[in-house]
């Protein structure tokens, strides 16, 4: 299967915000989205142009909580802190897997073998302090 990609530079969070307010209207329920990319190189600021989209704001980064939801529709997660997809499991994360949703991964490395196997993914790569190359 052919998986075309398009590449956006990023000179500001608003500007990342933009882009994923663009790229969210590509989105369906259903969609699982990963979203690559260090420590502070934008994935919270993607999720809140995503969120923009569908008139959900007061994204926050899930860190500590492992997932954020906002309305029925947006799941935001964080799996920075799970060693495997057995973690995910067990704390009920991927219960929401291909529902009436659209999920948002963050670090969805860390549970790989527990993803969907269809998803979508965004890499975000810091340029410098304020640049990033989003991948879409």
């Amino acid at each position: 299967m052919y998986n075309k990609t398009m590449e956006k530079i990023s000179k500001s969070a608003k500007e990342t915000e933009q882009i994923a307010f663009e790229y969210a209207k590509t989105l369906k329920k259903g969609d699982v989205v990963v979203l690559s990319g260090d420590l502070g190189a934008g994935k919270t600021a993607f999720t809140k142009g995503v969120a923009k989209f569908f008139g959900l704001d007061g994204v926050t980064s899930p860190t500590y909580a492992y997932l954020n939801i906002y309305g029925d529709l947006l799941y935001h997660y964080d799996c920075y802190r799970l060693s495997c997809g057995e973690d995910a499991e067990r704390l009920g994360l991927t219960d929401y897997f291909n529902g009436d949703n659209i999920c948002l991964i963050e670090w969805a490395e860390n549970i790989e073998d527990v993803l969907p196997e269809v998803y979508k993914k965004v890499t975000i790569n810091k340029i410098n302090e304020n640049e990033r190359k989003i991948v879409l």
